[in-house]
């Protein structure tokens, strides 16, 4: 109860001496004596009520707060911010007293937090407050500790290679499938209208955008978008010119041909029976890519792979083994999670049915393309050439002492507009010195992604402690494009990501194997493998559209990873003690807590600077989501125990069948054949 008690200081030190932060306008929160009535003064009355009770009793307007929120909960249109916070109000002392419990450090630092906010000591009470809230953001400020922080880290990501692949990939074009994810959303509301397309289509885009969005995406593809703005043009043109390329400098044959593998996922579910006749309409009117040999994926075909394919040869060799779990994992409509681990297992099933020389997969984003000129100048090697490296495969042993194989590989992004002052500027700096806003004290990602960008993706081999040959550098901060995998670890580790995660799939695709086996199957990284990442330049209408979707993502995202690091089999501390500090952020002890006081300093911050309307869109579309997702998560034991269970049985049933189809084609039986073709 002590620790409820400081806690509850710290709030009413907050909302009762309210520090002046950006966004928000450094006076006391109070409850005005008069009921409000315009949306925006009731949003800010919501998020004081909620602060004030969240105080306790001990503030002077705690019996208004609970009078307030009663009466606005009689009206429809707060009553999902309402059940939002009233639950919030439940689990926070309950979060902050069972953390407390098990780490007596956190109920000190509380203690201390309270007494210095209450005291002169009020910067030291702030630091507390951080160390309480996100204490991997500690310490970032000011360059000299940041040089130390970059150190420590590479030291620590440092990997002593002891074995080489003796088998690395020698010609990339044959012996790798490039991936992408297609994200398309209903047309923008000025783009409908002028859509290539009959009436009948017209009609029935207007009946998918009146339909609830299922999923939200960074910046899908609305339809009708024009030519010079489709992502997919652009990602496949870039994929062309590089293959161009590597063919004029005769790195690869004349005659050489990329596959190249899309999945397809939709916003609305109404967009599914379009998704191919959309593709085909697109590419009917640009240009050939002739390099390019393009394979797209909807969850109709993969439906059909499982039906025609993976199921029958599941019956055929395993007939105890359920297949629920296979058709749960195997496809491509849903989030991030679900279309990311397909683009990474189907390169299995083409090595097994299709083309045995196939050993590796690499994953794009379609925003993205290979600044070929810049890399032969800056990093000397083309873009292939960096896959050819032995290092990919190589074995070795890390801080620990764990043997590791480094069988993945990450890459890193500089933006458009940076690439002319070097390929290898970070696409996240450290953020520039400001007046924090209130949500920062609590959550600062910005942080930590600028230490790992600089730590991880910046880092050349070119010293006697990282010289790519006895050392090397292992990632664990990887984006979603510029990262691949060997198909022969894919078969034997087995990573997935959750179909659940709708964000940061790519970090938490590592998560499910991180200790499962060793050698541990880790990332390599790779200098110079750097892709120009070009979203900015043609996808600027997409990605403001999605823009408030992708903010309430990233709560969602820590809810999620704070919830699915205690499901895995392995301690959350040895977990965090890799991942952290960047992919490790998200995954907090005290997750409700971090995303609801977010939520609402966010609210409040929106209300003072932003639009009005922008501000009842956040709160009205973030508490609905939150509360799903609470919903979810609350129901009973922690629903990712289940979800990574039968995710694993599912992947391991698909794996397995692969193998012991491969081992059937081997003997020439003739069930196998049949179901190749």
């Amino acid at each position: 109860m002590n620790s409820i008690r400081s806690f509850r200081e710290v709030v009413l030190k907050i909302i009762s001496t309210q520090f002046d932060f950006e966004g928000l306008r450094g006076v006391p929160l109070q409850i005005k004596k008069d009921m409000s009535f315009s949306d925006e003064d009731v949003l800010r009355e919501l998020a004081t009520v909620f602060l004030i009770m969240l105080a306790g009793k001990d503030h002077h307007q705690y019996e208004l707060a609970k009078e307030r929120l009663d009466v606005y909960n009689r009206q429809e249109k707060w009553r999902q911010i309402i059940r939002l916070f009233s639950r919030c109000l439940k689990e926070i002392p309950q979060e902050i007293s069972g953390h407390s419990e098990q780490n007596p450090a956190f109920a000190d630092n509380l203690k201390n937090a309270a007494k210095h906010l209450a005291g002169e000591n009020e910067n030291q009470g702030l630091y507390l407050l951080r160390k309480i809230f996100f204490p991997e953001g500690l310490d970032l400020d000011g360059e000299e500790k940041r040089k130390h922080k970059i150190f420590a880290l590479r030291k620590k990501r440092t990997i002593k290679i002891k074995k080489l692949n003796d088998n690395p990939l020698t010609n990339p074009a044959r012996e790798m499938i490039f991936s992408a994810n297609i994200l398309l959303t209903v047309p923008l509301n000025d783009n409908l209208q002028r859509l290539q397309a009959d009436d009948s289509l017209k009609a029935t885009l207007e009946r998918v955008r009146s339909e609830k969005q299922k999923y939200w995406y960074d910046h899908p593809i609305p339809l009708g978008i024009e030519a010079q703005k489709n992502e997919i043009l652009y990602g496949l043109r870039g994929l062309q010119e590089m293959m161009e390329f590597e063919i004029d400098k005769q790195h690869i044959p004349a005659d050489s041909r990329l596959t190249v593998v899309l999945s397809a996922s939709a916003t609305h579910d109404g967009l599914h029976p379009l998704i191919k006749e959309y593709f085909s309409a697109l590419l009917r009117k640009t240009e050939a890519m002739p390099r390019l040999r393009l394979f797209v994926f909807s969850e109709q075909d993969t439906e059909k792979l499982l039906d025609e394919l993976l199921i029958p040869l599941a019956e055929q060799y395993f007939p105890g083994r359920a297949t629920a779990g296979l058709r749960a994992v195997f496809g491509v409509d849903g989030e991030y999670g679900r279309h990311y681990s397909f683009l990474k297992a189907i390169s299995a099933l083409w090595q097994v049915f299709i083309d045995p020389q196939i050993k590796a997969t690499f994953k794009i984003d379609l925003d993205q393309v290979f600044p070929q000129q810049e890399l032969l100048e800056q990093s000397r090697s083309s873009a292939l050439q960096h896959f050819c490296t032995p290092l990919w495969g190589a074995e070795g042993r890390d801080e620990r002492d764990r043997e590791v194989e480094l069988s993945m590989i990450a890459g890193a992004l500089v933006n458009h507009d940076d690439i002319h002052k070097s390929l290898f500027y970070p696409d996240v700096p450290f953020p520039a010195d400001r007046k924090l806003s209130a949500d920062e004290l609590i959550f600062r990602s910005s942080l930590p992604q600028a230490l790992s960008t600089e730590a991880e993706m910046m880092t050349r081999y070119d010293d006697s402690d990282l010289d790519g040959i006895k050392n090397a550098l292992q990632r664990i901060h990887v984006t979603g494009g510029t990262n691949g995998i060997l198909i022969d670890a894919l078969r034997r580790q087995r990573p997935f990501t959750p179909t659940v995660i709708g964000r940061a799939e790519d970090q938490a695709y590592l998560l499910s194997v991180l200790f499962s086996r060793e050698p541990a199957l880790r990332y390599l990284h790779k200098p110079g493998l750097i892709m120009r990442h070009d979203k900015h330049i043609f996808a600027g209408e997409a990605i403001e559209a999605a823009a408030l979707g992708k903010h309430i993502g990233d709560y969602i995202r820590i809810l999620l990873f704070s919830y699915y690091g205690k499901a895995l089999p392995w301690p959350v501390a040895k977990i965090k003690d890799v991942i952290d500090p960047f992919t490790g952020c998200f995954m907090s002890p005290i997750p409700i807590t971090v995303v609801c006081l977010r939520f609402v300093f966010d609210m409040l911050a929106k209300i003072e600077s932003g639009p009005k309307k922008q501000a009842l869109e956040f709160a009205g579309a973030g508490a609905r989501r939150l509360n799903k997702m609470l919903d979810w998560l609350l129901d009973g034991e922690n629903p990712l125990q289940e979800v990574y269970r039968q995710e694993k049985a599912g992947w391991d049933l698909y794996y397995d069948i692969l193998d012991m189809a491969e081992e059937k084609l081997r003997q020439d039986e003739a069930f196998a054949k049949e179901m190749r073709g």
